[in-house]
Protein backbone atom coordinates (compact mmCIF):
# COMPACT_ATOMS: atom_id res chain seq x y z
CA UNK A 1 0.00 0.00 0.00
CA UNK A 2 1.47 3.47 -1.15
CA UNK A 3 1.52 5.22 2.38
CA UNK A 4 4.31 7.28 4.70
CA UNK A 5 4.85 5.15 7.70
CA UNK A 6 6.40 6.90 10.90
CA UNK A 7 8.28 4.51 12.92
CA UNK A 8 9.74 5.90 16.62
CA UNK A 9 12.46 4.13 17.50
CA UNK A 10 14.28 3.88 20.70
CA UNK A 11 15.19 6.63 23.29
CA UNK A 12 18.26 5.36 24.88
CA UNK A 13 20.84 3.44 22.48
CA UNK A 14 20.71 -0.09 23.74
CA UNK A 15 17.21 -0.65 24.16
CA UNK A 16 15.48 -2.97 21.15
CA UNK A 17 13.06 -1.68 18.80
CA UNK A 18 9.65 -2.10 19.27
CA UNK A 19 8.76 -5.17 17.89
CA UNK A 20 5.93 -4.58 15.49
CA UNK A 21 8.04 -1.76 13.81
CA UNK A 22 10.99 -4.83 13.94
CA UNK A 23 8.68 -7.33 12.04
CA UNK A 24 7.25 -4.86 9.82
CA UNK A 25 10.77 -3.67 8.81
CA UNK A 26 12.25 -7.12 8.67
CA UNK A 27 9.79 -8.64 5.82
CA UNK A 28 9.47 -4.79 3.99
CA UNK A 29 12.50 -3.21 4.34
CA UNK A 30 14.49 -5.43 0.93
CA UNK A 31 11.27 -4.67 -0.92
CA UNK A 32 11.82 -2.60 -4.23
CA UNK A 33 9.00 -0.41 -3.66
CA UNK A 34 9.93 0.36 -0.26
CA UNK A 35 12.34 4.00 0.76
CA UNK A 36 13.66 4.34 3.86
CA UNK A 37 14.10 7.75 5.03
CA UNK A 38 17.09 8.30 7.97
CA UNK A 39 18.38 11.41 9.89
CA UNK A 40 21.65 10.46 10.09
CA UNK A 41 23.65 7.91 8.47
CA UNK A 42 26.49 6.87 10.64
CA UNK A 43 23.49 6.79 13.76
CA UNK A 44 20.71 4.86 11.85
CA UNK A 45 22.96 2.21 10.41
CA UNK A 46 24.34 1.49 14.07
CA UNK A 47 21.02 1.17 15.17
CA UNK A 48 20.02 -1.05 12.62
CA UNK A 49 22.37 -3.89 12.95
CA UNK A 50 21.77 -3.60 16.69
CA UNK A 51 18.55 -4.65 16.20
CA UNK A 52 19.33 -7.16 13.73
CA UNK A 53 17.78 -5.81 11.05
CA UNK A 54 18.82 -7.02 7.30
CA UNK A 55 22.13 -5.02 6.75
CA UNK A 56 21.45 -4.71 2.90
CA UNK A 57 18.54 -2.48 3.65
CA UNK A 58 21.14 0.24 4.47
CA UNK A 59 21.90 0.87 1.00
CA UNK A 60 19.23 2.28 0.15
CA UNK A 61 19.30 4.67 3.35
CA UNK A 62 17.98 8.29 2.13
CA UNK A 63 18.80 11.10 4.42
CA UNK A 64 16.08 13.18 5.23
CA UNK A 65 16.68 15.92 7.67
CA UNK A 66 16.93 19.89 8.37
CA UNK A 67 19.54 19.89 5.74
CA UNK A 68 18.18 17.68 2.94
CA UNK A 69 14.67 18.16 3.47
CA UNK A 70 14.03 21.25 0.94
CA UNK A 71 15.88 19.42 -1.59
CA UNK A 72 14.65 16.17 -1.67
CA UNK A 73 11.11 16.24 -0.44
CA UNK A 74 9.02 16.44 -3.82
CA UNK A 75 10.86 13.69 -4.86
CA UNK A 76 9.61 11.39 -1.75
CA UNK A 77 6.53 12.65 -2.25
CA UNK A 78 6.81 11.54 -6.00
CA UNK A 79 8.17 8.35 -5.19
CA UNK A 80 5.28 7.50 -2.92
CA UNK A 81 2.40 8.46 -5.37
CA UNK A 82 4.40 6.39 -7.83
CA UNK A 83 3.33 3.07 -5.54
CA UNK A 84 6.29 3.28 -2.89
CA UNK A 85 5.97 2.84 0.86
CA UNK A 86 8.06 5.57 3.05
CA UNK A 87 9.31 4.38 6.41
CA UNK A 88 10.69 6.95 8.32
CA UNK A 89 13.29 6.96 11.58
CA UNK A 90 15.12 9.70 13.37
CA UNK A 91 17.53 8.80 15.32
CA UNK A 92 15.76 8.49 18.69
CA UNK A 93 12.22 9.08 19.29
CA UNK A 94 8.93 9.96 17.18
CA UNK A 95 9.48 10.90 13.76
CA UNK A 96 7.30 14.39 13.10
CA UNK A 97 6.80 15.35 16.35
CA UNK A 98 9.36 18.28 16.72
CA UNK A 99 10.98 16.89 14.01
CA UNK A 100 11.86 17.79 9.92
CA UNK A 101 9.24 14.86 9.38
CA UNK A 102 6.58 17.25 10.55
CA UNK A 103 6.95 19.01 6.02
CA UNK A 104 6.96 15.25 5.03
CA UNK A 105 3.82 14.70 6.82
CA UNK A 106 2.31 18.03 5.95
CA UNK A 107 3.04 17.19 2.03
CA UNK A 108 1.62 13.65 2.07
CA UNK A 109 -1.73 14.81 3.82
CA UNK A 110 -2.27 17.48 1.00
CA UNK A 111 -1.41 14.96 -1.88
CA UNK A 112 -3.60 12.67 0.05
CA UNK A 113 -1.15 9.77 0.48
CA UNK A 114 -2.35 7.80 4.03
CA UNK A 115 0.08 8.58 6.61
CA UNK A 116 0.45 6.03 9.40
CA UNK A 117 2.45 4.85 12.15
CA UNK A 118 4.15 1.62 13.86
CA UNK A 119 2.87 1.65 17.48
CA UNK A 120 3.76 4.46 19.83
CA UNK A 121 2.39 4.56 23.79
CA UNK A 122 1.04 8.64 23.83
CA UNK A 123 -1.92 9.31 21.71
CA UNK A 124 -0.77 12.70 22.36
CA UNK A 125 2.24 13.10 20.81
CA UNK A 126 1.53 10.57 17.79
CA UNK A 127 -1.90 12.38 16.84
CA UNK A 128 0.66 15.72 16.37
CA UNK A 129 3.11 13.90 14.46
CA UNK A 130 0.34 12.00 12.26
CA UNK A 131 -1.47 15.86 12.28
CA UNK A 132 1.35 17.18 10.26
CA UNK A 133 0.32 20.48 11.62
CA UNK A 134 3.09 22.91 12.23
CA UNK A 135 3.86 22.31 16.14
CA UNK A 136 6.85 24.79 17.53
CA UNK A 137 4.32 26.07 19.70
CA UNK A 138 1.46 24.12 20.84
CA UNK A 139 -1.11 24.05 23.67
CA UNK A 140 -2.47 20.71 25.23
CA UNK A 141 -5.73 21.79 26.76
CA UNK A 142 -6.97 18.39 28.17
CA UNK A 143 -10.77 17.22 28.41
CA UNK A 144 -13.13 20.04 27.20
CA UNK A 145 -15.93 20.78 30.37
CA UNK A 146 -18.97 19.28 30.26
CA UNK A 147 -22.03 21.66 31.44
CA UNK A 148 -22.55 25.07 29.75
CA UNK A 149 -22.32 28.00 29.89
CA UNK A 150 -18.85 26.95 31.00
CA UNK A 151 -18.24 24.63 27.69
CA UNK A 152 -19.02 27.07 25.35
CA UNK A 153 -17.03 30.01 27.45
CA UNK A 154 -14.33 28.05 27.59
CA UNK A 155 -13.89 27.21 23.73
CA UNK A 156 -14.14 30.74 22.85
CA UNK A 157 -11.10 31.24 25.02
CA UNK A 158 -9.27 28.43 23.80
CA UNK A 159 -10.05 29.42 20.10
CA UNK A 160 -8.05 32.85 20.73
CA UNK A 161 -4.61 30.97 21.26
CA UNK A 162 -2.46 30.83 18.42
CA UNK A 163 -0.52 27.83 18.54
CA UNK A 164 -2.03 24.76 17.92
CA UNK A 165 -4.20 22.76 20.08
CA UNK A 166 -4.66 19.41 21.46
CA UNK A 167 -8.52 18.84 22.57
CA UNK A 168 -9.73 15.38 24.50
CA UNK A 169 -13.13 14.63 24.66
CA UNK A 170 -15.36 11.20 25.34
CA UNK A 171 -16.17 8.91 22.40
CA UNK A 172 -19.62 9.64 22.54
CA UNK A 173 -19.57 13.57 22.48
CA UNK A 174 -17.61 13.59 18.98
CA UNK A 175 -20.57 14.89 16.89
CA UNK A 176 -21.69 17.36 19.16
CA UNK A 177 -18.17 18.68 19.69
CA UNK A 178 -17.55 18.53 15.50
CA UNK A 179 -21.54 20.69 15.80
CA UNK A 180 -20.24 23.10 18.01
CA UNK A 181 -17.08 23.90 16.36
CA UNK A 182 -19.10 24.23 13.15
CA UNK A 183 -21.19 26.79 14.28
CA UNK A 184 -18.21 28.47 15.41
CA UNK A 185 -17.30 28.50 11.84
CA UNK A 186 -13.74 28.65 12.89
CA UNK A 187 -11.49 29.02 9.29
CA UNK A 188 -8.43 26.72 11.28
CA UNK A 189 -7.91 23.57 9.98
CA UNK A 190 -9.05 20.51 12.58
CA UNK A 191 -7.36 16.95 12.48
CA UNK A 192 -9.25 14.16 13.84
CA UNK A 193 -7.06 10.95 14.90
CA UNK A 194 -9.49 8.19 15.80
CA UNK A 195 -8.36 4.80 17.01
CA UNK A 196 -5.04 6.02 16.91
CA UNK A 197 -2.68 2.97 16.46
CA UNK A 198 -5.68 0.47 15.94
CA UNK A 199 -6.95 -1.50 13.20
CA UNK A 200 -9.83 1.22 12.62
CA UNK A 201 -7.11 4.19 12.64
CA UNK A 202 -8.96 7.05 10.87
CA UNK A 203 -7.05 10.35 9.92
CA UNK A 204 -9.09 13.21 8.45
CA UNK A 205 -8.06 16.54 7.87
CA UNK A 206 -10.76 19.69 7.13
CA UNK A 207 -13.49 21.93 8.35
CA UNK A 208 -15.61 20.65 10.98
CA UNK A 209 -18.41 19.81 8.50
CA UNK A 210 -16.09 17.85 6.36
CA UNK A 211 -15.50 15.96 9.08
CA UNK A 212 -19.15 15.02 9.78
CA UNK A 213 -19.70 14.02 6.87
CA UNK A 214 -17.01 11.87 6.58
CA UNK A 215 -17.28 9.92 9.86
CA UNK A 216 -20.73 8.91 9.01
CA UNK A 217 -22.63 6.26 11.00
CA UNK A 218 -19.39 5.50 12.63
CA UNK A 219 -19.11 8.47 15.80
CA UNK A 220 -18.58 6.42 18.61
CA UNK A 221 -14.71 6.65 18.26
CA UNK A 222 -11.68 6.90 20.57
CA UNK A 223 -9.91 9.83 19.08
CA UNK A 224 -7.82 13.20 19.66
CA UNK A 225 -8.12 16.64 18.12
CA UNK A 226 -6.41 19.12 16.70
CA UNK A 227 -7.22 22.84 16.30
CA UNK A 228 -4.26 24.13 13.40
CA UNK A 229 -2.21 27.22 14.14
CA UNK A 230 -3.65 30.23 13.19
CA UNK A 231 -1.92 32.31 10.38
Amino acid sequence: MTQLVLVPTPIQEDHPLEIVARDLLLSEALKENVLILVEEHKVARQRWLKWGLPREAIEKFILYNEHTQEKILPDIIKEIKSGKTAYLLSDCGLPAFCDPGQKLVESCHKQRIKVTATPFPNSIALAIALSGFSHASFVFSGFIPVKEPERGEWMKKELKRPETLIWMETPYRLVKLLEELNTQQISRELFLGCDLGGKEEQLLKGTASTLLKVLGENTKREFVLLISPKN
